[in-house]
């Protein structure tokens, strides 16, 4: 054998032996106890958005069905900042596609939440919008009347209005002390950073027996890295970035070079990169989870045969926004 292909040869075994030594040595736990980890075979049921196909999504009609009606285990949500700085539950920066307010201003360009105190957004309607799975909305002429003065009052009756996040904090920390919640900070830069403080002070100091049963995420890596150095004690799911160093380095068995402190690791079935569709519902990547005590979520799955092989597969929990079904997928497996 020539000198160089002995060279070669070495220097593959080297490799070999040093990825399989790697793999060898068990990694470290995130955390000790994490409440998001399945404790039998049943995946949670995840109401993403309070479960929007059922009810108008993010008031407190969809999240009350969620807990009277359907057997779920976590809400779901997005936060936004208003005008007064106060913490509101909504998926979209603005509030267009949820509400009347193009019908109550006559304004048809983009009504963001930042531009309005939390007061004025109690005005508007956000069952307005609403299809039910029949194709109708049955909240759309709900105090059709512009210019009634009890319209505030009914939108609220009727569970139909803007909710801050610690209404509903107060509304169930008592009544429902095992529920648990993913958070998303949708704000970027400063004002992220300040929903962050917010958030901080409702889980420390507010309802200090909730810090344990909320994840917080977001899109925005600096608001990740300040949740990180500045409220290390709070629990996060991983960013875009970390969650794909962590795909990257389970997909090639390099696990030497994952290094995160997120609880959560929530992920599509599938991604598409450059054209290139990646398939991410995996079992090595959720058994690679597990072994850190990272919880293992799927979003948002809405499919019955997707349910069912997530279900399969040990997941810890599927996000949907049709927790009725995946209750009914679940109780056929008792």
């Amino acid at each position: 054998m020539k000198k160089g292909c002995k060279v070669l040869l070495v220097i593959v075994l080297i490799g070999v032996i040093f990825i399989t030594i790697i793999n060898l040595i068990p990694p470290k736990r995130v955390i000790e106890n994490n409440p998001f980890v399945s404790e039998n075979s049943k995946p949670m049921v995840v109401a993403h958005r309070g479960g929007k196909v059922l009810n108008p999504e993010n008031t407190i009609k969809a999240f009350d069905a969620c807990m009277i009606e359907y057997d779920v285990d976590v809400l779901e949500m997005d936060l936004c900042l208003t005008k007064d700085k106060e913490l509101v539950i909504i998926h979209n920066m603005y509030i267009n596609s949820y509400c009347d307010v193009e019908e109550i201003t006559g304004n048809t360009e983009r009504h963001y939440v930042a531009n309005y105190t939390y007061d004025e957004l109690l005005n508007f309607n956000f069952g307005y919008q609403f299809t039910n799975q029949e194709g109708n909305k049955p909240y759309e002429n709900l105090l059709i009347g512009v210019d009634s003065e009890a319209r505030k009052n009914v939108i609220a009756a009727n569970h139909l209005n803007l909710v801050r996040i610690a209404d509903l904090f107060a509304r169930y920390y008592d009544i429902y002390p095992e529920l648990l919640y993913i958070v998303e900070i949708k704000n970027e830069d400063a004002l992220g950073k300040e929903a962050a403080d917010i958030l901080y002070q409702l889980l420390t100091a507010d309802y200090p027996n909730l810090a344990s049963k909320v994840v917080i995420g977001t899109f925005h890596t600096e608001i990740s890295q300040y949740l990180e150095t500045t409220y290390p004690s709070l629990l996060t799911g991983a960013s875009i970035g970390t969650a794909a160093k962590f795909i990257i380095t389970q997909m090639f068995g390099v696990n030497l070079f994952y290094q995160g402190s997120f609880v959560c690791l929530q992920i599509p079935m599938s991604y598409e990169l450059k054209g290139i569709k990646l398939k991410l519902a995996k079992q090595n990547y959720i058994d690679r989870a597990h072994k850190y005590n990272i919880a293992v979520q799927y979003w948002t799955i809405n499919n019955e045969a997707d349910m069912r092989k997530l279900i399969a597969m040990g997941v810890d929990a599927i996000m949907t926004d049709n927790p009725k079904l995946l209750t009914e997928v679940l109780l056929s497996y008792e």
